[in-house]
């Protein structure tokens, strides 16, 4: 049965201005970082996007070593793409990163223009797409001038690849840098795509006032850190979560007691405020306006109207923050 999507799907969600550009990314976009690919169940990677667009969710993120294994995530993106999202192609912010190891060889990782264009053209093609609508350098490369890399951004955007890019992991530093080499070529940086939550907020420090200065806009990945801003892990390890798996970042020794007192005190404030942990943990970002969009991650549809729930609730009282802040302090 054909897919025609939800006609109240523009109802459903909130939209922000990304930086000082004229694009709009909704509050809230899918991630495909884990449960996308060859190891998954495709049927269900496939209703999480359909959910996802229903609900308003027009931005997809991906990066070409996203699965496992790597380039998985881009290809059942693809197959979606033709059986199901071409009529709405142009409805849609698709989104996809080079930087990480992708192929044997000196030019398989990193940000070379050879590495970044080459491997574009492959994420392309896994995706069934002609272009992009941002391109991301994934990482800074401490052996590859900072120019090397920003033109080669510059020159996938003038050929029609992508139409805006990004960069994402840059410190505060090496973003102002970037920018500027950006603005200079004439191909503006429009997001950056930061770590960033309750449990880990080097942003805070210097980069958010660097993004706002420079009119560039933040979309937040790990949210929910990795699911430990979920209800999930306050009573051990489940199975089938993603700490239980062997491939992923979460791992056992990762969920301290420490984080689990300090989870379980945020789950009580979140409970008052009428929400589930998780909503508060992404209203909780989304509270600071340079905050353009946040990526969640979903392993099931149910988690998807889950996350969106939460932008019923963006509001935080003055005493809702400073008990967030001692908790976490």
């Amino acid at each position: 049965m054909s897919y025609i999507a939800n006609e109240s799907r523009y109802n459903l969600m909130q939209y922000r201005r990304c930086g000082r550009s004229g694009i709009r990314l909704p509050m809230l976009s899918l991630g495909l970082w884990h449960n996308f690919g060859g190891v998954d169940v495709f049927e269900n990677s496939r209703a999480m996007l359909r959910r996802a667009f229903d609900l308003g969710i027009t931005h997809f993120d991906l990066a070409n070593n996203y699965g496992p294994p790597p380039g998985s995530a881009e290809e059942s993106f693809g197959v979606v793409m033709e059986k199901d999202f071409r009529p709405y192609r142009d409805e849609m912010i698709i989104s996809t990163k080079a930087g990480y190891y992708m192929w044997p060889g000196p030019y398989g990782e990193w940000g070379s223009r050879k590495y970044l264009v080459a491997s574009l053209d492959q994420s392309l093609k896994r995706m069934k797409l002609d272009y992009v609508d941002i391109f991301y350098s994934h990482r800074p490369d401490p052996d590859t001038p900072l120019e090397e890399t920003m033109m080669a951004l510059d020159h996938i955007v003038r050929q029609g690849k992508a139409l805006y890019v990004g960069i994402s992991n840059y410190s505060a530093e090496q973003t102002e840098k970037a920018v500027k080499i950006l603005n200079e070529l004439g191909t503006p940086c429009l997001i950056h795509q930061a770590r960033y939550s309750m449990l880990d907020r080097w942003v805070e420090d210097d980069l958010l006032d660097v993004l706002e200065k420079k009119g560039v806009g933040l979309i937040a990945f790990s949210p929910l850190a990795q699911g430990l801003l979920t209800n999930k892990y306050l009573q051990g390890i489940p199975e089938g979560s993603r700490a239980s798996k062997e491939h992923g970042f979460l791992r056992p020794q990762h969920i301290t007691d420490d984080k689990i007192n300090k989870v379980r005190q945020l789950n009580e404030l979140a409970q008052q405020r009428g929400q589930t942990l998780a909503q508060m943990a992404l209203a909780w970002l989304l509270k600071d306006e340079r905050v353009t969009s946040v990526l969640i991650g979903t392993s099931r549809v149910e988690q998807i109207d889950d996350c969106v729930k939460a932008l019923d609730n963006l509001v935080f009282s003055k005493e809702e923050l400073d008990q967030i802040e001692k908790i976490l302090k």
